[in-house]
């Protein structure tokens, strides 16, 4: 229990940062940041898949409330997704695992990422004509009617803001642990994760779960069993293991079409990577 506190408790200063800084945003950027994202459009994937290799959950929050304000487009928020690996290669690493496969993994998890990232842009580009986010910080105070613009400066904002979301993402990662607590992590031993295809698709499922039990039990079981869970498996978990991010979008962006599009190219695109990844693992 206190493990599970202390991990949400470490979202705290990455929400106050992106909230912090979308607040100084929307007061002193003006139309300059229109021209700025438009320039950032071409890298920004590629610093996405690179942010979400450390192995902290955070960045992939901060991209979620990036991108309901307008911040980032819809590619640099999936490569961060897609890069994420939460507790993945922390306990590979204490499991004493070989350092190249984990290093294999990583630059798996990166390149596939940082990919899939830049192809959803220039689809958007294709059919839309264009990619360039708009800027859309007010639209989170609306949708969370916190009364935040009744207070002067942004420090107060940032702070309702970074509680409000906090609160809800540690309601239901709480909902999870208990579910996870009483069928266990030991669950995962009875599914079919060490078939190629269908062990890829059930992997993608479970690394949807918001709660970093579920990638910590899949990289444990592969290291310690390796005949109970694939690679494609395994890889699968962790593309669409993206953490409390999923829940921050959900909860930050009101456009619900726009949510479930994201959520299912993470699934679809964890699948299909985690079977391309597991013939290179």
């Amino acid at each position: 229990m206190i493990d599970f506190v202390l991990e949400q408790l470490e979202l705290l200063p990455f929400l106050f940062a992106v909230y912090l800084a979308l607040e100084w945003l929307e007061v002193h950027a003006g139309g300059a940041l229109e021209k700025c994202l438009e320039r950032a459009r071409s890298i920004g994937p590629a610093a996405a898949a690179l942010a979400g290799v450390f192995p902290q959950c955070g960045f992939s929050a901060v991209a979620a409330s990036l991108y309901s304000g307008g911040i980032i487009t819809i590619g640099t928020l999936l490569a961060v997704f897609l890069s994420t690996s939460d507790e993945l290669i922390p306990v590979m690493i204490g499991a004493k695992a070989p350092a190249g496969l984990i290093v294999k993994i990583v630059a798996v998890k990166t390149v596939s990422a940082l990919v899939a990232g830049f192809l959803v842009n220039a689809f958007v580009v294709l059919f839309r004509g264009s990619n360039v986010p708009v800027a859309k910080v007010d639209e989170l105070c609306v949708h969370s009617r916190c009364s935040c613009r009744e207070h002067k400066g942004i420090v107060v904002p940032a702070l309702i803001h970074t509680a409000e979301i906090f609160a809800f993402v540690f309601a239901v990662s709480a909902l999870v642990e208990l579910a996870l607590h009483f069928f266990g992590a030991g669950a995962l031993e009875s599914l079919a994760l060490n078939r190629p295809v269908s062990g890829a698709f059930v992997g993608a499922l479970i690394g949807l779960v918001p709660n970093c039990a579920v990638s910590a039990a899949a990289a444990g079981l592969y290291v310690e069993h390796p005949e109970l869970i694939s690679s494609g498996a395994l890889m699968a978990s962790s593309f669409t293991g993206c953490g409390v991010g999923m829940l921050v979008l959900f909860r930050t962006n009101r456009n619900l079409r726009q949510n479930l599009a994201v959520l299912a190219l993470v699934a679809v695109a964890g699948m299909l990577l985690g079977m391309a990844a597991g013939c290179l693992i």
